[in-house]
């Protein structure tokens, strides 16, 4: 029988910067813009706010764009401060590259196994699938899900005893299936 698995965000993760006010290099995004129109150019901006001191710095999200050129829902949804489009754009990779920033997801995120059912099986087949775009090292999955050290998971991939089509050391983002003989 096959286990399915979701990695389910459960906040926005936070993004790693270097603050000007603190030098701490951790900001939370509360799903926040500011927008700017000056004649037909808009430009706007995700807030972020330094998790120490609480300065404010923006990541832009837009710059010097015609209005006439953006699509009038996502003008709504930047006015209206929609935590879904911050979602987005801090997963979107342009908008990571061009704000020079990084995600820190430990702890912004949840494995739903669907019960411990699995646990006294002699094999288990798993389906692991991601609700969103999570950066997670597979061998940390299998640990919490299984109730297993990672010591123990590195030893059952080095004696052949767990087993999937993807490398599990690595981090991954996508779906993968994995089978554990104990």
């Amino acid at each position: 029988m096959l286990n399915n698995w979701v990695v389910v965000p459960t906040c926005l993760p936070l993004v790693l910067r270097r603050c000007h006010a603190c030098a701490s290099a951790r900001f939370r995004a509360d799903g926040k813009f500011r927008v700017n129109a000056n004649h037909k150019l808009i430009d706007a901006w995700l807030l972020v706010l330094c998790t120490v001191c609480g300065e404010t710095a923006k990541l832009t999200v837009l710059e010097r764009m015609n209005v006439r050129s953006i699509r009038p829902e996502l003008l709504d949804r930047l006015h209206g401060n929609d935590p879904g489009l911050a979602a987005e754009l801090l997963r979107n990779p342009v908008v990571r590259r061009r704000n020079r920033i990084a995600l820190d997801w430990e702890s912004a995120w949840r494995l739903d196994t669907g019960g411990s059912d699995h646990l006294d099986r002699e094999v288990i087949d798993v389906s692991v699938r991601f609700a969103a775009w999570i950066p997670v090292r597979p061998v940390r999955l299998i640990a919490e899900g299984c109730a297993l050290s990672r010591a123990e998971v590195e030893r059952l991939i080095t004696e052949g005893k767990l087993v999937s089509a993807v490398r599990l050391n690595g981090k991954l983002s996508g779906n993968f299936t994995f089978t554990l003989k104990r």
